[in-house]
């Protein structure tokens, strides 16, 4: 149950919603109820009950008795105007009641929706946004189809199921009472008999429901790791297929498919199974009260009228309808709570990576990066080791070594995308942890080895995080990005959508976009991560042109695959298993005949 007013929490202010869905759910119950009491005065009215010859029934002195009442204003209404009379005032009451039941129960309905809607807004934004404030290093080690299914499928599961059992949790028993009430108002022996069946449907309904719970959270975890399997062969559609890996991959997931499937069928069934049982025992419930009422009025062990006896039987064949409704809601609920409780995982899953209580904004960058004594291990492998490195304003910094020597790790420590075990990286002498993370980021531009780009126009990519660019200021970080000429060629011009990931561009293209993002920020620390090393020479030619440009005046540090682009670098540091082996510039390198003359010599052997 904590879990469940935990979700429920999300509807809050639920008093907005709670207030008019209880008054409309109540009045709606009433006219329900009403309309199966008023069948007793409709027959006795048709029969002709109460006029002459037939014994006058007395007005009930306790309000208890309703259906007394009923009958007793049908009988007054019938010698009042009349048998046809009487039976137009009584159709006119029960079309009345019928009506003002349906309005009701359809603003209740209404209500509920609206707090459905407004759950599900919340605990998807709630879900998205503390996923989107968690550590970089945090989706290294998720399925990022299992958090899209938790975002997607999870929360639409649990939208459905926490407001459709508070909606039947609060109408269902409400409804449920009402009935009963007014079967003791008709005849309390008979639904003394009849109440002592009820605990038997409940028992066996609990039975069938009781292992959803858990089979629920299995279906969910099964939809995640396919949702995982999707993304990866949408992703990787060129691999697969050059590799003749198709049926592999169709194989891999409609195995997992089955598991789903023949899940989901384990599951229909056991939920599937409430409804016939709740309706069967329904059946014989009433076929009993027959049986029992019918040999009490044949044998006159009752003062019960036919015409209420018949109203009894329909108020009766109604009860088991809210109970099943309610049966019915455990197998709905188990499955909310097993999707909930995965939501709320994620909504629980804290940064490791904040800003401290006194960390203070930079709005400028006047001396130098400072990475003092750092390490940092992952999975019990040491990458970096007692790093010492000073990268003054306004140079460039090279990294070069060989594949996981630590280029990247060291690159990603700077603006806090992980962090180090031991050590600290300073600007300005302040602590990075010191400083609040969004001027951190707001002092950097990155440009990635993977051109990151958005499904959406060149402008918007390029304008990304900077919402107030003008056209002018996009075309101008697009010239110097040697990107203003091949965009003024597509269809649209900057307004052109590039696809997914930018899958409407060349490589070479989406680089210079992404370059031209960063030109415009116009950050004062530039992180270059193998800007060129998937490009044609045409290619890297033009995007080195950009990138040169877009490093004049800046502090930058560029790991780089191929190193003829990093000779004019002020220094190049060479990192071999994770520590500083060499640094100089390029000619004193050279000189040293260490490992980067020798990297040095092996691309240009390959190269010849």
């Amino acid at each position: 149950m904590k879990t469940y007013f935990r979700l429920l929490s999300f509807a809050r202010p639920i008093e907005k919603f709670a207030i008019p869905y209880v008054i409309c759910t109540i009045l709606g119950v009433i006219f329900t109820t009403l309309n199966l009491a008023l069948l007793a005065p409709l027959l006795m009215t048709l029969f002709k009950s109460g006029t002459a010859g037939t014994e006058l029934i007395k007005e009930p002195k306790s309000w208890f008795d309703v259906a007394d009442y009923l009958n007793y204003f049908a009988q007054q209404a019938n010698l009042t105007y009349g048998p046809y009379g009487a039976l137009q005032l009584v159709c006119a009451v029960i079309v009345g009641s019928v009506f003002l039941g349906n309005i009701f129960r359809y603003f209740s309905q209404r209500i509920m929706e609206n707090l459905r809607i407004h759950t599900l807004l919340n605990l998807r934004k709630t879900v998205f946004n503390n996923v989107m404030n968690l550590q970089v290093g945090y989706f290294s080690n998720q399925r990022k189809g299992d958090i899209i299914a938790k975002i997607a499928s999870d929360v639409g599961v649990v939208q459905f199921s926490v407001t459709g059992t508070l909606q039947v949790v609060f109408k269902e028993p409400l409804q449920l009472l009402a009935y009963v009430f007014m079967l003791f108002s008709i005849s309390f022996k008979l639904t003394i008999f009849a109440v002592l069946v009820i605990p038997v449907s409940a028992f066996l309904i609990s039975k069938i429901v009781k292992r959803l719970k858990e089979q629920a959270k299995q279906a969910q975890e099964m939809f995640g790791l396919m949702i995982s399997y999707l993304d990866e062969a949408l992703t990787g559609i060129k691999i697969i297929k050059s590799f003749n890996a198709t049926q592999a991959i169709k194989s891999k997931f409609d195995s997992e498919n089955v598991r789903y499937s023949d899940l989901g069928r384990k599951m229909a069934r056991r939920q599937q199974l409430g409804g016939p049982v709740s309706e069967s025992l329904g059946v014989l419930m009433v076929t009993s009260i027959v049986l029992y009422g019918g040999s009490l009025i044949l044998d006159k062990q009752s003062d019960l009228s036919v015409a209420l006896f018949i109203s009894y039987i329909g108020i009766f064949s109604q009860v088991m309808r809210p109970a099943k409704a309610i049966t019915e809601s455990f197998s709905t609920i188990h499955a909310g709570i097993a999707a909930g409780e995965r939501v709320l995982d994620l909504i629980d899953e804290k940064p490791t990576i904040t800003d401290s209580p006194n960390a203070v904004a930079i709005t400028s960058f006047n001396e130098a990066i400072r990475l003092e004594n750092l390490s940092f291990t992952y999975s019990e492998r040491t990458v970096l080791k007692n790093i010492n490195l000073t990268i003054p304003k306004g140079k460039t910094i090279a990294l070069v070594g060989p594949s996981g020597g630590g280029k990247s790790t060291l690159m990603d420590l700077i603006p806090r995308f992980i962090e180090a075990e031991k050590g600290k990286v300073t600007i300005d002498n302040v602590d990075v942890k010191d400083i609040t993370m969004e001027s951190l980021w707001s002092m950097i531009g990155v440009v990635n080895q993977e051109s990151m780009l958005f499904n959406d126009s060149i402008f918007n990519n390029i304008a990304f995080g900077m919402p107030n660019a003008t056209q002018q200021e996009v075309e101008n970080a697009a010239k110097i990005a040697n990107a203003h000429d091949f965009i003024l060629q597509t269809d649209e011009g900057y307004e052109s959508n590039i696809g997914d990931r930018g899958m409407k561009l060349s490589g070479g293209q989406k680089q210079r976009i992404c370059i031209a993002r960063a030109v415009l920020k116009n950050p004062p620390i530039m992180l270059l991560d193998e800007a060129t090393s998937a490009l044609d020479t045409e290619s890297e030619k033009l995007v080195q042109e950009a990138l040169n440009n877009l490093m004049k005046n800046r502090t930058s540090l560029v790991i780089a695959h191929r190193l003829s682009t990093i000779q004019n670098a002020d220094l190049i540091v060479v990192l071999e298993d994770g520590q500083i082996i060499e640094t100089g510039n390029h000619m004193q390198l050279m000189a040293s005949h260490g490992l980067y003359k020798k990297l040095i010599d092996m691309q240009q052997f390959t190269e010849v």
